[in-house]
C-alpha cells in the first residue's frame, strides 16, 4: 500500500511515517515513483510501537533494529541480546522512576511552602500630599485644590482636584483620572494575563524586550535620579518600572502615565505588595493631557510610548509633550523600527515616518538631546497575539537611546 493508506490504517500522520523512514526504521520499496509498504513494513512498525510503549527512544529502537538486521542472530543469540537490552532498560526506567518520585516530593514541599506564604499588601499607593502642588489645570494652568478626599498614611486615595475655573479631576483608588471615561480595552490585566502574554509571544521577541531592559538598566546612572521628577509615557504593565524599581531613589517622583485604567490598577496592585514604598504617581490620561506644570520633568522615559502613539498619530510624541520637559533633562527611550513595510502592512503610509530609524534619530536630535548610548537590536519577524502590529514578511527591531540635553 502507498504511504497515505499506510499512515491512515495505522493512525499515524504521513510526517511520522516519513520520520521513521528517515531513521531507517521502516524501509519501503520504491515502485513507479511511489513508496510501497509491505507486510515487513507493517511488522517493523508494530515493533516500533511496542518498543516505544516500553520507553525506548527512537535512537535505541534504531540500535535494536540494526543489531537484529545485521547480526544474523540465532534464536538463542537474539534471546540473550534482547534479555540484556531489556534488563538494562528496566533498570534505567527504575532509576528514572526513583528520580521522578524525589522530584515529585520536592515539588510537593515547594507547593506547600508557597501555599503557606501569606501575601498581603505592604503599602497603599495613592497621591502623596507633598506632590499635590505639582498638578496644574489643563484649561487655565491654575493650581488644583484637593476636595472631598480620603487619606491613608498621607496618601490621597479618593477625592477630587478642583480648579477655580470649574474643572475637576477625580482621584479613584489612588489614581488621578483625567479622562472622564478612561479607556478599557476589555482585557483583565492580572497574573494570568502576563502568563498568557508570555506564552503567546514569540520567544525571540520576549528575549529582545528583556535584553533592552537589561542593557538600559546597566547604562542608566541612577544617581542622576536623586530628587528628580521622572515621567514615563505609557507605563503599561510596568515592565520598565518594575525592572528599575529597587534602584529608584526614595526622594525621586515617578509619574506613570497610561490611558488604560485596567493596566494602571494591575501595576499599582503589584507594587503595593512590595515592602518598599517609592514615590509613584499614577495618572490615567492621554499623553498630551497630563495635568502638570510646564518644565517640571527632569527625566523622560519613552519605552515604546512614542511608537505606540505613532500607530495612530502623525506627530512625534516627544515633540508634543516637550513643554513638560526641562531644558536640562535626560531621555531614556526604546523605539520600534521597521526594517521594511509589507504590501499588507498595518502601518498606514502617513504614520510610517515614526518607524524609520533615520527619522527617529533626527527628531530626537532636533530636541537637543546629546547621545550618551544607543543600540540597534537584531531584526525580528515574529510577534504574537499581543504584539501583532507587523505582518508576515515584515521585520522590526528596537532602537535604544539614552541621552541628555
Amino acid at each position: 500500500m502507498r504511504i497515505g493508506k499506510f499512515a491512515e490504517s495505522n493512525n499515524l500522520t504521513i510526517d511520522t511515517v516519513r520520520h521513521y523512514m528517515d531513521l531507517g526504521l521502516i524501509i519501503p520499496e520504491m515502485q513507479g515513483g511511489q513508496y510501497y509498504f509491505d507486510d515487513r513494513c507493517k511488522s517493523d512498525l508494530e515493533d516500533i510501537l511496542n518498543l516505544k510503549g516500553m520507553g525506548f527512544t527512537l535512537n535505541e529502537i534504531k540500535s535494536i533494529f540494526i543489531f537484529r538486521r545485521l547480526g544474523n542472530l540465532t534464536p538463542y543469540e537474539q534471546n540473550q541480546y534482547y534479555k540484556t537490552f531489556f534488563e538494562s532498560k528496566y533498570k534505567s526506567i527504575g532509576e528514572e522512576i526513583d528520580n521522578l518520585k524525589e522530584i515529585r516530593n520536592n515539588l510537593k514541599i515547594k507547593i506547600q511552602e508557597l501555599h503557606n506564604i501569606s501575601i498581603e499588601r505592604k503599602n497603599k499607593i495613592g497621591i502623596d500630599f507633598r506632590n499635590l502642588n505639582m498638578f496644574k489645570c489643563l484649561k487655565c494652568n491654575g493650581d488644583l485644590i484637593l476636595s472631598k478626599g480620603s487619606v491613608d498614611s498621607n496618601q490621597v486615595i479618593d477625592g477630587k482636584l478642583i480648579c477655580n475655573c470649574g474643572l475637576e479631576y477625580d482621584i479613584d483608588d489612588g489614581i488621578l483620572i483625567i479622562n472622564h471615561e478612561p479607556i478599557d480595552h476589555g482585557l483583565k490585566f492580572d497574573y494570568k494575563y502576563i502568563e498568557e502574554y508570555i506564552s503567546l509571544t514569540d520567544m525571540e521577541y520576549l528575549e529582545n524586550v528583556y535584553k533592552n531592559l537589561e542593557l538600559m538598566h546597566k547604562k542608566i546612572e541612577f544617581d542622576n535620579f536623586k530628587n528628580k521628577t521622572i515621567l514615563e509615557l505609557g507605563s503599561g504593565n510596568g515592565f520598565f518600572l518594575r525592572h528599575i524599581y529597587n534602584e529608584l531613589p526614595d526622594d525621586s517622583i515617578y509619574i506613570a502615565v497610561d490611558n488604560d485604567i485596567g493596566r494602571h490598577k494591575f501595576l499599582k496592585s503589584v507594587l503595593e505588595l512590595i515592602d518598599s514604598n517609592k514615590n509613584i504617581i499614577f495618572i490615567c490620561s492621554d499623553f498630551t493631557e497630563i495635568p502638570i506644570g510646564n518644565k517640571s520633568i527632569d527625566i523622560i522615559v519613552d519605552f515604546s510610548g512614542s511608537s505606540n502613539y505613532g500607530f495612530s498619530k502623525e506627530q512625534f510624541l516627544l515633540n508634543e509633550i516637550d513643554n513638560y520637559i526641562k531644558e536640562s533633562a535626560w531621555l531614556i527611550g526604546s523605539y520600534i523600527i521597521f526594517k521594511n513595510f509589507g504590501v499588507n502592512s498595518k502601518i498606514d503610509d502617513k504614520y510610517r515616518k515614526s518607524f524609520i530609524l533615520k527619522n527617529v534619530k533626527e527628531k530626537i536630535k532636533n530636541l537637543n538631546y546629546e547621545l550618551i548610548y544607543e543600540k540597534v537590536s537584531e531584526p525580528l519577524g515574529k510577534g504574537g497575539k499581543y504584539e501583532n502590529y507587523f505582518v508576515k514578511g515584515e521585520e522590526v527591531y528596537s532602537y535604544l537611546y539614552y541621552g541628555k540635553r
